[in-house]
């Protein structure tokens, strides 16, 4: 196990619209902010992701399996933000999605889009050395915390 304890910085309330990239418009909020790490609350709207559900094979390599969500529907979800080795924030979120005739929880990736309305909320974590490093069994980049 890894950890670090660290406090709670500045608080980021952010709305995005229809069509917005949900990746992109998080990432580029805490590249624009200098936020190195955080935790990230959103609820809202989704139009479409790509959602990991988990691995179709562990070995020789995780593949990921992905189920295509085609909405709109309802988003509620929960992640982190850590900058990369290239000081990038990238973001790692999983949620449950859902509408009338589908639901389904995961990682929702490519093509994340907005629909209508969603809210973000980014807690900054400051006083903590962490990272997302490349793991090259695994080839993911991986959060890696130092003491």
């Amino acid at each position: 196990m890894e950890y670090a304890v660290g406090s709670a910085g500045r608080i980021i309330a952010a709305r995005l619209f229809e069509g917005e990239n949900l990746y992109d418009s998080i990432d580029s909020i805490a590249e624009k902010e200098k936020i190195k790490s955080a935790a990230v609350l959103i609820t809202g709207g989704i139009r479409k992701a790509d959602v990991v559900v988990g691995p179709k094979s562990e070995k020789p390599k995780i593949e990921p399996d992905f189920f295509n969500f085609e909405g709109p529907g309802e988003v509620l979800g929960v992640g982190t933000l850590y900058c990369d080795d290239e000081e990038k924030p990238k973001l790692h979120l999983h949620a449950g999605l859902g509408r009338a005739d589908t639901h389904i929880v995961g990682c929702p990736r490519g093509g994340a889009t907005i629909f209508l309305i969603l809210e973000v909320t980014i807690i900054e974590i400051t006083g903590i050395d962490a990272r997302r490093q490349l793991d090259p069994a695994l080839g993911l980049k991986l959060l890696r915390i130092k003491n």
